[in-house]
């Protein structure tokens, strides 16, 4: 009968990938990474692996989902450096995105319900006057300027988001100005909180135009909640990832 290789102590790469599925070429770069302990060689030049770098791998993998490949090999590099005090700042540092992450899906939320009928805010004057601080209100709309300053962005950023497609101002024909009419400006609110979330445009742009082509909110409802859910699963993957790495804490102790 065959040795368990774990039994002796000593393990070879493919005894490290096979567990989880891996390539050998995979355990050797983790390990040039930090992400395992540098492991012992053999006079013949071999790597050879011990329990200790079973349980780091382990850890590795676990934190992975939760804290993406470039952090959490921060944290076991951190760890197998001795310097957990730096491991645990990388872990909270996490745990706060995750968190800003929620406050932005609450916020985005919110928005949603303050565009539901009779929440999106216009100005619909007889015809173009001046409005507060001296800003052009536009007929059955409102200026980019004024729209600009409500959302905290720069005139530019509309303008950008009209040449992605996401927003379609009409022109005034008087002056020739933007005007923002009511589903304009729904557009404008929903690309301003989706940037907000780390959305980039060209991801915006396939979800503005379903809302446009539902005639609602709806798909930005389903959207919303595919992003909560994966909060939930990022938060319960930490969640199993300090597990792991807490039992190779202890072994290294």
């Amino acid at each position: 009968m065959g040795r368990n290789p774990q039994s002796t102590g000593h393990l070879r790469p493919v005894d490290l990938a096979r567990e989880h599925g891996l390539s050998t070429q995979a355990i050797r770069n983790y390990e040039e990474a930090g992400a395992l302990p540098a492991a012992a060689r053999t006079p013949a030049g071999y790597r050879g692996y011990t329990s200790l770098h079973a349980g780091a791998l382990r850890a590795f993998l676990a934190l992975l989902p939760g804290h993406g490949h470039r952090t959490a090999t921060a944290i076991m590099r951190a760890v197998n450096a001795d310097a957990a005090e730096e491991a645990f700042r990388l872990i909270d540092e996490s745990h706060a995105l995750l968190l800003d992450d929620r406050r932005t899906l609450r916020a985005v939320e919110n928005a949603l319900r303050d565009l539901e009928p009779g929440g999106t805010p216009t100005a619909r004057p007889s015809g173009a006057s001046i409005g507060p601080g001296g800003v052009l209100v536009a007929p059955g709309g409102t200026f980019i300027g004024p729209l600009a300053e409500k959302l905290g962005i720069r005139p530019a950023t509309l303008r950008a988001w009209e040449r992605a497609g996401l927003v379609h101002p009409r022109r005034d024909p008087l002056t020739g100005y933007r005007v923002y009419d009511e589903t304009a400006v729904r557009d404008a609110r929903l690309v301003h909180q989706l940037r907000r979330g780390g959305h980039l445009l060209e991801q915006i742009a396939p979800l503005i135009t379903q809302v446009r082509a539902a005639g609602g909110l709806g798909p930005l409802e389903a959207a919303l909640g595919d992003w909560r859910d994966r909060l939930s699963a990022r938060g319960r993957a930490m969640l199993a990832g300090a597990a792991a790495l807490e039992a190779y804490l202890r072994e290294r102790d």
